[in-house]
């Protein structure tokens, strides 16, 4: 096991009805900016709760910050902040809405010359504006760790940012929220927690029993849990299975000791600038073809992959190759598409395209080795047209 170091200061409260619980965790002076996305949450009525949990404090309110947050309309929220001379942030949302919120808890203390400077320049947050967080669909794990992606449109970027400055102080999990989330949200969830994991278990091995346990029993769980999820997210057992296994999937526990990818997560995140197709789709298209092209540094990690989490027996070599497979498998059973080409017509160049703005960015060396090229990328987007 590598040496690490772990430090996750984010309270986690757990359970039905918690929400009722926000007034006991936001200081009573403070001057809160509740944010949230669509308006979904004014007809589940958790809006409602959240604000008869917060009866007694002074609120301003934005609403409609979009699915990968988008830095202009966040820009407008920034402004919310200095006008209204905001001390507290209340994110209730999903991944989107906290994402956005940690920019703007970083922003709000950037006194450099543009707010974007944080993202291009990879600016570290030491100390951001306090807040906490209602989750509201389970998938990104934002709600326990200290990173965030922002889009902006004006450029086509996504660019990730984070800092210990980024942790909510509180994240509230009720597991009665999911009933309310949308199939394809839900088959976006799944498939979000899922690669997360992968993408700090899919490396080489390092003698990390316990670590591997951990992320093997994650991917167990979410496979048991999604059909169930699926068809009856009302199911209160497995909405709290999955929510959790979403939180602990990127909370920074599962990380510590191993070697990481997060080459899957850079590219994605590409065809989501270009194409705004959802996150969690953007990896299922490229992870297959990640796997085979890298298929000998990993082949290892694919074994045991194959062998605990999926069950396959034979020669290694082809338990590695099948659990591939399977792993597309379960992304299909989910109606998630694993192929560039059924999200869009207009695919061709893209791989040049992304290989380009990597070489660009001097993004040289991906992957747990570092040793992914921006050629490498280009071959890897154009297995997974």
């Amino acid at each position: 096991m590598l040496n690490f170091e772990f430090k996750n200061p984010t309270k986690l409260i757990f359970g039905t009805g918690k929400i009722a619980q926000l007034a006991q965790e936001i200081p009573a002076d403070a001057r809160v900016l509740l944010l949230y996305g669509g308006g979904s949450i004014k007809t589940n009525g958790i809006y409602d709760q959240v604000k008869a949990a917060l009866a007694s404090y002074d609120i301003v309110e934005f609403g409609g910050i979009p699915a990968n947050p988008e830095y202009e309309v966040l820009l407008q929220a920034l402004s919310v902040i200095k006008e209204q001379s905001i001390t507290y942030l209340l994110a209730v949302g999903g991944g989107s809405v906290i994402d956005g919120t940690k920019f703007l808890a970083s922003a709000a203390y950037y006194t450099g010359p543009e707010p974007w400077d944080i993202l291009s320049q990879s600016i570290r947050t030491e100390h951001g504006m306090p807040f906490g967080t209602v989750l509201t669909l389970p998938a990104t794990g934002s709600e326990m760790n200290s990173g965030a992606v922002i889009t902006r449109a004006e450029t086509q970027e996504k660019r990730s940012m984070g800092g210990p400055g980024l942790f909510p102080a509180f994240s509230i999990l009720d597991p009665q929220v999911v009933r309310s989330v949308p199939q394809r949200q839900l088959a976006n969830g799944i498939t979000d927690a899922f690669t997360h994991v992968l993408e700090q278990y899919m490396t080489y091995p390092v003698g990390a029993r316990l670590q591997d346990r951990f992320a093997e029993s994650i991917m167990q769980t979410l496979i048991e849990i999604a059909p169930v999820i699926m068809q009856n997210p009302a199911d209160t057992d497995a909405a709290g299975d999955f929510m959790y296994c979403c939180t602990m999937a990127l909370n920074g526990l599962i990380q510590k000791g191993v070697p990481t990818d997060w080459a899957v997560h850079a590219m994605g995140h590409e065809l989501t600038a270009l194409y705004n197709i959802d996150h969690a789709r953007t990896l299922a298209i490229i992870a297959p073809s990640h796997y085979r092209y890298n298929f000998r540094t990993k082949r290892e990690k694919l074994t045991q992959y194959g062998q605990r989490v999926w069950g396959l027996t034979g020669p290694p070599e082809e338990v590695a190759i099948r659990a591939i497979g399977r792993t597309e498998e379960f992304f299909h059973s989910l109606d998630i598409k694993t192929k560039l080409s059924q999200y869009t017509e207009n695919y061709e160049g893209t791989a040049e395209r992304i290989e380009e703005r990597f070489t660009e960015r001097g993004w040289l060396g991906l992957g747990e080795h570092k040793s992914l090229t921006p050629q490498d990328v280009r071959t890897i987007v154009e297995m997974s047209y």
